[in-house]
């Protein structure tokens, strides 16, 4: 799995709200388009914070204005390449300010950023392609991705997350 962990500036309320809008049958963790796994991380609870770099908080507290005491976090199936899934997500997390840091860099992605296709040390928002580029090791997805797919509710937040 590949992760991102993302500061939205939304209250959680909010956000839980529109995560089981979008995942009305699955909450612990939401599935959202079948590939990604969502779910909400504190800082009390030693999860948040647990495998990160000092400098990448660093970055995220410059980028935001504080140390955030929750986040959410999105897990990314290695079946598929998620990238447009994930991009979707996030920028609609996003939509009311936050950012969001990835896996390949200690970079906090705003959503300007990642709708740019922003470059950070050579790298976009989520380039695991890229960046195993880089280091030298090769990236496989056990599946290819499903192109096309429908998603299976709607509603307001349902309709939002597809513009």
């Amino acid at each position: 799995m590949r992760s991102v962990s993302v500061f939205p500036r939304l209250d959680q309320a909010d956000i839980v709200a529109m995560l089981d809008a979008l995942s009305p049958h699955q909450n612990d963790p939401w599935l959202v388009d079948d590939v990604l796994y969502v779910d909400l991380d504190f800082e009390y609870d030693g999860f948040l914070y647990r495998d990160w770099e000092p400098e990448a908080i660093e970055h995220l507290a410059a980028a935001i204005g504080h140390r955030p005491a929750w986040a959410v976090d999105i897990q990314v199936s290695g079946r598929v390449d998620g990238t447009e899934q994930l991009g979707r997500l996030v920028l609609t997390l996003l939509d009311a300010g936050g950012a969001a840091m990835d896996d390949y860099s200690d970079h906090a992605w705003r959503a300007s950023d990642i709708r740019s296709d922003a470059r950070f040390e050579g790298l976009s928002f989520f380039d695991f392609r890229g960046f195993h580029r880089a280091s030298g090791q090769h990236t496989r997805l056990l599946q290819p991705e499903r192109s096309g797919h429908s998603v299976r509710h709607s509603g307001p937040a349902r309709d939002a997350y597809r513009a």
